[in-house]
């Protein structure tokens, strides 16, 4: 396609109004909005109208909310019954010693107790409990129901009789 100078002339007036290249190639038919892109870079058109954007709706200010006698009610959130766990403390062996990574075996709590970085940290040591790596109380801490099954389950007397059965256990 030859660049003639009737067509380079509509090309910069078409530029010039902020027209797109694909509207420009329309208009001067049989190029590709490519050609127009690199003629226009060719001739180092820059500075361009920019395109008409559509006017922004205004913003309505938001009505404040009127809370009637008749709205509706929140009901309080329902929590499960909380278990109260003894603070322990980690086994002493008869050396005096508490468990630590070297001395934990299998059957073994391994429930860490204390800061890692603190010279007192151990792990508890007790029985472990029921195939967990904990033992009956610290699995009860670590194994926490979700939030959507302590919904469901606030209330239950299923769920009581389960957790008095561990307690029991």
């Amino acid at each position: 396609m030859n660049w003639t100078e009737e067509r380079v002339a509509t090309l910069r007036k078409l530029w010039a109004e902020g027209l797109s290249a694909s509207q420009i190639a329309k208009q001067l038919g049989g190029v590709t909005r490519n050609a127009v892109i690199g003629k226009v870079h060719r001739l180092g058109l820059a500075g361009r109208a920019t395109p008409s954007r559509p006017a922004k709706r205004p913003v309505r200010p938001a009505r404040p909310r009127v809370v009637s006698p008749t709205a509706p009610r929140l009901r309080p959130a329902v929590t499960a019954p909380t278990v109260a766990m003894p603070e322990l403390e980690p086994v002493r062996f008869e050396d005096g010693n508490t468990a630590s990574v070297l001395t934990l075996n299998e059957s073994m709590c391994k429930f860490p107790i204390g800061d890692p970085g603190d010279v007192n940290f151990a792990f508890c040591g007790r029985g472990s409990w029921g195939g967990h790596p904990y033992c009956q109380d610290h699995a009860r801490l670590a194994y926490q129901p979700s939030q959507a099954k302590k919904r469901r389950a606030a209330g239950a007397p299923d769920e009581l009789r389960r957790m008095l059965r561990m307690a029991a256990g």
